[in-house]
């Protein structure tokens, strides 16, 4: 048996016995089991087994492959190579949602307020150090996202980068047929393309099965869909995951008895939601149960949310003062991007860089990647044990809830919110030591970040955006709720 060969084997005996581990313990599975099994058992070890001269380990086409991608040479891209079609794609993703905007003058008659200038350089930037995958959708930046995307991408050559994009037909009124085929056709206008290289279905989970039937099974949508793979203008068909299991459970078997097969699936990870998804929020499942039941079919993985909303870059103090005992020169925000790249199944990990020196942060993380070690992944288990204590709003700051029809700024009253529990400005009592100075950091932070026209004490509680959280956040309720923090805080003045 050749080397290749019999690596190959052991990593399969490897996840073949973790996955019988999972099914008798399916959510119970820890985090530290998994990823330090993978990576002591089954990742690193293994696959440096079939390294080149440089150190390297290689795919059968010479591509960097899995873990052991960390011994690239310094400061390449690390790059994953999708099985199903031999794409090298960049590990890390360019998620096209929170876009730069100009000036409230300076905005379109249409109500564009993407800065497309902005927008370009990010993306030329990106391109010219690595970054070829880009994931958009109709339903972000107020539906101009894939149109600007569109823009800054077609000034490249075609062959230098993959296009995902989704087809979102949330609303009731796009279901049909006719509907859900315009919009899917309206992408490839919109991104100046005549083919998709990764579709998703958009979001399911949301809604249950009802949900997914009526958008993509009942109309016909998912068959016309893998039409358009055989035709070759959809190069990947695959989806991203929110909310119910049973939906996400129900793709895959279909899977398994042949009436589809998924080239990709996008979920959300990050060190927190491996084994506390359910913590952060009751719809949520842990992807450590989604990752594996993905890998173990050899369905390649894209993430999403590495960050949790933001939340992993603006951690407390004490695990910040970890993070920085053990790497000094890297950024918070570096910690959460090396553990959704470490396992060996993802294929990408985005992030939606508004700005410059987030793109270029996120760029040292992956070129290279240096994977995870087992100290840092109990490290990182201790940390989301911390994390999931403080009664932080599960927001990832997606905008779906937008625009209120009563004005409120709802994602920056949530990070707002959530930033000043994690540095510990929200004081319990006024017995607190520092409650006068956290008291002022509070509501001076709160009228700073959002218009005061636009705070918590104006939610009426119509629940219109509720329908429209992929996180399940009962909206009206935690906006009565900061409001109460912020009256008890006025009323000590």
């Amino acid at each position: 048996m050749s080397k290749d060969t019999n690596v190959t084997a052991k990593y399969n005996r490897f996840s073949n016995a973790l996955y019988q581990i999972k099914m008798k313990h399916k959510y119970n599975i820890t985090r530290r089991d998994f990823l330090r099994t993978a990576i002591a058992g089954g990742g690193i070890a293994l696959l440096s087994a079939c390294k080149d001269k440089a150190g390297m380990a290689k795919g059968s086409d010479g591509s960097p492959k899995g873990l052991a991608s960390a011994n690239a040479t310094t400061g390449e891209m690390t790059y994953r190579t999708n099985p199903n079609t031999g794409d090298k794609v960049s590990l890390l993703g360019y998620g096209c949602m929170r876009y730069p905007l100009v000036a409230p003058s300076q905005e379109l008659p249409d109500g564009n307020n993407l800065d497309q200038e902005a927008i370009n350089k990010l993306i030329d930037y990106a391109m010219a150090h690595g970054v070829n995958y880009y994931d958009t959708s109709p339903a972000y930046c107020k539906g101009f996202s894939e149109r600007a995307t569109g823009i800054a991408l077609s000034r490249h050559p075609r062959d230098k980068y993959f296009i995902a994009t989704k087809l979102s037909n949330f609303s009731s009124n796009q279901w049909s047929r006719e509907a859900s085929i315009a919009m899917y056709r309206n992408s490839l206008k919109e991104l100046q393309t005549d083919y998709i290289d990764y579709l998703l279905l958009h979001g399911i989970g949301m809604g249950g099965m009802d949900n997914l039937n009526s958008r993509y099974i009942d109309n016909g949508i998912l068959d016309f869909l893998t039409k358009e793979r055989e035709a070759g203008r959809i190069r990947n068909l695959g989806f991203s995951y929110h909310g119910d299991v049973a939906v996400f459970d129900h793709l895959l078997q279909m899977q398994d008895e042949g009436k589809i097969h998924w080239d990709f699936a996008q979920i959300q990870m990050n060190y927190v939601d491996w084994t506390h998804a359910d913590e952060t929020n009751p719809n949520n499942t842990d992807a450590s149960y989604l990752y594996e039941e993905l890998h173990r079919r050899g369905i390649p993985v894209v993430i999403m949310e590495p960050l949790l909303g933001g939340r992993l870059a603006n951690v407390n103090d004490h695990i910040l003062s970890e993070f920085k005992r053990r790497s000094p020169d890297e950024s918070t925000a570096s910690w959460a991007f090396r553990f959704a790249g470490t396992p060996e199944g993802v294929l990408t990990v985005l992030s939606g860089m508004t700005y410059m020196e987030h793109l270029q942060d996120n760029l040292a993380t992956y070129s290279p990647l240096r994977p995870c070690t087992p100290e840092e992944l109990d490290m990182l288990e201790e940390a989301a044990n911390i994390i999931v204590k403080y009664p932080t709003v599960p927001c990832t700051d997606c905008k779906y809830c937008m625009p209120c029809p009563y004005g409120l700024d709802i994602p920056s009253i949530f990070s707002h919110y959530n930033k000043c529990i994690n540095q510990g400005n929200v004081p319990s009592s006024r017995k607190d030591p520092n409650y006068e100075k956290a008291r002022r950091a509070f509501l001076i932070g709160y009228d700073r970040s959002v218009p005061k026209l636009r705070q918590a004490d104006h939610c009426i509680g119509c629940g219109i955006c509720k329908a429209h959280c992929p996180q399940g956040i009962d909206i009206p309720r935690r906006m009565t709720q900061i409001d109460k923090v912020v009256e008890d805080l006025k009323r000590s003045i």
